[in-house]
């Protein structure tokens, strides 16, 4: 059952204009058409290179910015059109992991109180019970009951991550957005993170969209991946096929730009060459043709559609059109 769906979602800002007399030049178009679709219990993973649009279209999907154009269904229930009670009824269904763990939490809140601040908007449980659901949710993201009096600045980073990871639970969602969630951490933190993240889906029945700009963590937390370029998503496939097989030269650029262990030292593979398009003047054909070693003469000159082969698999490439 589908919990998540968007359509048409397109997020454009304005950009400052070139001339004297312009307000304004062309949009920046961070976000430009996405259709997505999530299961529930799903953990979708969204990666691609910093810049391409994937925290943009994770506070959409949130309600945290408004779209330009585009649809959000939760339960197929029109998120953007619910209003007041309806709202905030439904707002506590869908929940984000912040990427820095120390600023997206109020450094003059203690940790029990920047908890329990949800639990008492939603009422959750009754006042009298706050504090020991608190001590509950501590416990299951690995912290004492004694670090609710503590405040952010006393913690190291991979506690403050299972901090804001306890605050998004504390509303007791469906889905958890996770935007980059241990991209600020340690290589040996973000582990104990990733592990974490997946044995609280097991154990709650959650839903994620896990937005990473690395495959090497996607490929640990996700069922499946949609691999987004310049606002776009360029190839959605199951996990296996999509590292075994990848269709898109941009996801073998980015499965190539992983880091691997050869003759003993760390050698890395060839990246993807060449310079990101700028978002406000796109190439008038495929996105990725400037960059592209397998680019022909119909790339430069329209734009692919996004097309479904191989049992459901889609991509967004002439190679397959």
């Amino acid at each position: 059952m589908i919990i998540l769906k968007a359509d048409g979602i397109k997020k454009y800002f304005s950009s400052p204009g070139s001339g004297f007399f312009s307000r304004s030049g062309a949009p920046v178009k961070a976000v430009d058409g996405v259709d997505i679709s999530i299961e529930a219990g799903e953990s979708l993973g969204l990666v691609g290179e910093s810049g391409c649009g994937k925290s943009t279209l994770a506070r959409v999907l949130l309600r945290l910015i408004k779209p330009t154009t585009g649809k959000v269904f939760l339960d197929g229930i029109d998120f953007f059109a619910l209003k007041g009670r309806d709202l905030r009824k439904t707002r506590r269904r869908i929940q984000m992991i912040f990427q820095d763990p120390y600023s997206s939490l109020n450094p003059r809140m203690t940790v029990g109180n920047t908890i329990a601040e949800g639990i008492k908007v939603h009422k959750i449980v009754k006042r009298k019970d706050v504090r020991t659901r608190v001590h509950s949710l501590l416990d299951k993201v690995g912290l004492p009951p004694a670090a609710e009096s503590r405040y952010p600045h006393e913690f190291s980073g991979g506690q403050r991550q299972r901090v804001g990871i306890a605050r998004a639970l504390a509303v007791e969602p469906d889905i958890i957005i996770a935007d980059e969630p241990v991209a600020a951490l340690d290589l040996s933190v973000q582990a104990k993170i990733i592990n974490l993240l997946r044995d609280l889906k097991e154990d709650m029945g959650l839903t994620y969209l896990f937005v990473s700009h690395d495959l090497g963590v996607i490929k640990h937390v996700s069922d499946k991946v949609a691999v987004m370029y310049l606002g776009r998503i360029v190839e959605l496939s199951d996990k296996e096929s999509l590292f075994s097989d990848p269709l898109h030269p941009y996801t073998r650029g980015l499965l190539a730009s992983i880091p691997s262990l050869e003759r003993g030292g760390k050698k890395l593979k060839a990246a993807i060459r060449g310079e990101v398009p700028s978002p406000v003047n796109l190439p008038a054909g495929c996105s990725f043709c400037p960059r592209c070693p397998e680019a022909t003469e119909r790339c430069k000159l329209e734009f692919p559609p996004f097309v479904t082969i191989n049992g459901g698999r889609k991509v967004r490439c002439w190679l397959y059109s």
